[in-house]
């Protein structure tokens, strides 16, 4: 993406085996973001490694299991709150 500088890459998805790290604590404040939500019953376990392979880094987005819609909602908070600070 060219005039948007590093464009930061993740996936949330809700699978328990991949070692996650919350997305706030993962963003930097300079730049753009792309990060991937599942659909409902969440992404399959090869959409993930393609994801991973194509450099998106597994995120949590918290403790609780989201439904598709609310987990849009807190992407866009959690990216609102780390550009603010």
């Amino acid at each position: 993406m060219q005039g948007f500088g590093e464009v930061q890459k993740f996936i949330a998805h809700c699978e328990e085996h991949d070692d996650k790290i919350y997305l706030g604590n993962l963003l930097k404040k300079e730049g753009s973001y792309l990060i991937l939500i599942g659909p409902e019953g969440d992404f399959n376990a090869d959409e993930i490694q393609m994801s991973k392979d194509a450099g998106f880094i597994p995120v949590s987005l918290g403790r609780s299991r989201l439904r598709t819609e609310t987990a849009c909602v807190v992407a866009s908070d959690i990216v609102s709150i780390i550009s603010q600070i």
